[in-house]
């Protein structure tokens, strides 16, 4: 069952300087949710907001029947909240396989006291069906035994994503997953994200510079500049908005 992502009239403000200002996004479940804007516009701080990194000066996050404003990272990704950051957080020495374990095997060792020091036998197969899963899903099985340091950028990435969907997230946050790939990865990339929403109903707010991926999988777009959630819409009606184009792509105006 899919949930929503709901959060409501969020400010972060660091000393003097307001980073996001009263911004909602309302990203439904078993949906691609785009959230764009120019650099410095508030994204990643928004993201931030919304897992617990940082403390909102006010303002709402709710996962489904959940209230999450207020709790701990930890909290939040217990109630199924998952994200991805912009610079990739993987174990460069470890294989592919035991990357993508780590995503699981830290969600079900967080449920017991002794969970950190051992995993039950029911506990470690379930691990590895969701990660053999993954790695299938993103096709990387082939490479589960390589050390992830010596991968590609684009290889990488695919690792990243197969963590996030290993776990047992009922929506992901992706922060630039894209980026570092070329055109032909991103396409790959694209269809791996929509495949597994259409398959498990998994809700997905992604923050992407990339327009074309952003055009092919996003069935509504939010977006943000200085702070403030400027637009909302579906992707069509953004592609073709005056506003967002002068925001987001430089331009004055769209013929």
């Amino acid at each position: 069952m899919s949930v929503d992502l709901d959060v409501r009239n969020v400010t972060v403000k660091f000393g003097g300087i307001t980073a996001v200002n009263d911004a909602t996004v309302y990203a439904k479940g078993g949906t691609i949710t785009g959230l764009i804007g120019p650099n410095g516009a508030g994204k990643t701080t928004f993201f931030n907001a919304c897992t617990g990194r940082n403390r909102p000066t006010s303002g709402t996050v709710q996962l489904g029947d959940h209230r999450l404003d207020g709790h701990r990272t930890s909290n939040r990704a217990h109630h199924g909240l998952g994200r991805t950051f912009q610079r990739m957080e993987l174990f460069e020495s470890l294989s592919v396989a035991e990357n993508v374990r780590t995503g699981p095997s830290a969600h079900f060792s967080s449920f017991r006291l002794l969970g950190q020091i051992y995993a039950t036998r029911k506990e470690a197969a379930e691990v590895n069906r969701r990660a053999n899963e993954a790695m299938e899903r993103c096709g990387i099985t082939h490479l589960a035994n390589k050390t992830v340091g010596d991968l590609s950028t684009g290889h990488r990435r695919l690792v990243e994503l197969a963590r996030a969907i290993a776990t047992p997230f009922k929506f992901l946050l992706l922060d630039e997953p894209s980026s570092g790939l070329d055109v032909s990865e991103t396409h790959v990339f694209g269809k791996v994200l929509t495949d597994f929403v259409a398959d498990t109903g998994t809700g997905i707010l992604i923050v992407e510079h990339d327009m074309p991926l952003v055009a092919e999988i996003c069935e509504r777009i939010y977006v943000l500049d200085f702070g403030k959630i400027i637009y909302e819409g579906t992707t069509q009606q953004a592609l073709h908005s005056e506003l967002v184009r002068a925001a987001y792509l430089g331009e004055a105006s769209v013929a």
